[in-house]
C-alpha cells in the first residue's frame, strides 16, 4: 500500500498485542475490509489511558488508523459490544482461532467471509460456555482453508470422479481429495482412513454423528498441520496440557 492513508470506521478484532517502548503497544488486528495488519497504539500502556479498557481480544472494535509504512498508527478505537465474554475452554479455543489467523493469513489480504466466520465462531464460543462447539470450529477451519485457496473436495472420489459412498472408507490426499481405500493399500497413503459419510457430513456441515465429529477433527488437524509447515500451535499444546490436568 503506497501513500499516506487514513481509514475510519473499520470493524476489527485484536489478534495479538505486545509492548512497544514504555507506553505503547503494537496490535496485530484482523479487520473486515483490510485483512490482518499491525497498528501502533501510542500511549496504550499508560495507567490512565482510555484505551486500556478498549483494546481487548475477542471483542468487536471500531478502529481508525493512518500512515503509509508497514506499521500504521492507531487513531481511534471504540468498543462495539454484543460479544459474550470468553472463559475456560472457550477462551483457549479463541486463542486457537487467533493463532491460526496469525500464522496462516498473509498481511493486508482481505477476507470478508473469513472475518464473518471468525465473528460467528467467537459468538458461538461465548454462548456455549464450557461445551465445545466442535461443529463451529470445523466450519471455521473449512472457511479458513477455502479463503486461502485450499478448499476441500468432499463429495467425489479424486481418481474416478464418482460420488463418495457413505459406507466406504477413503484416504484424503492433501491438495487433491479423497481416494477409496482397500485392504491392500497398506501404508501407501499417510493419512487416516475416513468414512465416506464423514466427508459428506463435513461438506454439508452436519456434525450430529459422533463419528463425524471425531474423524473430521483428525482430517482438519492433518490438513492444518500441513499448511502450517512445521509451525507449532502453542494454544493447542496448552489446551492439551490443561485437559491432562
Amino acid at each position: 500500500m503506497s501513500g499516506r492513508q487514513r481509514i475510519d470506521g473499520q470493524e476489527a478484532y485484536i489478534l495479538h498485542a505486545y509492548a512497544y517502548s514504555e507506553t505503547s503497544l503494537i496490535l496485530d488486528i484482523f479487520s473486515r475490509d483490510h485483512g490482518r495488519l499491525p497498528l501502533l497504539a501510542r500511549g496504550a500502556r499508560r495507567p490512565r489511558t482510555a484505551l486500556r479498557g478498549v483494546l481487548q481480544a475477542f471483542h468487536p472494535l471500531e478502529l481508525g488508523w493512518f500512515g503509509a509504512g508497514e506499521v500504521r498508527t492507531l487513531a481511534k478505537a471504540e468498543w462495539l459490544g454484543g460479544m459474550p465474554l470468553l472463559g475456560g475452554t472457550a477462551l483457549m479455543l479463541g486463542y486457537y482461532l487467533n493463532e491460526l489467523l496469525l500464522k496462516l493469513v498473509p498481511r493486508e489480504d482481505a477476507h470478508v467471509s473469513l472475518f464473518e466466520a471468525y465473528a460467528a465462531t467467537l459468538q458461538a464460543l461465548g454462548e456455549t460456555g464450557s461445551v465445545v462447539p466442535a461443529g463451529h470450529l470445523r466450519q471455521f477451519e473449512k472457511t479458513l482453508l477455502r479463503e486461502l485457496g485450499y478448499g476441500l473436495a468432499l463429495e467425489r472420489e479424486t481418481l474416478t470422479g464418482e460420488a463418495l459412498l457413505p459406507d466406504r472408507k477413503y484416504h484424503y490426499l492433501i491438495e487433491r481429495g479423497p481416494v477409496m481405500t482397500s485392504f491392500s493399500d497398506g501404508d501407501q497413503y499417510r493419512s487416516p482412513a475416513i468414512l465416506g459419510k464423514t466427508l459428506l457430513d463435513l461438506a454439508r456441515d452436519d456434525y450430529t454423528d459422533p463419528r463425524t465429529l471425531a474423524e473430521s477433527k483428525l482430517l482438519m488437524r492433518m490438513l492444518l498441520n500441513h499448511y502450517l509447515a512445521g509451525q507449532a500451535l502453542q494454544s493447542r499444546r496448552v489446551f492439551m496440557e490443561l485437559q491432562e490436568l
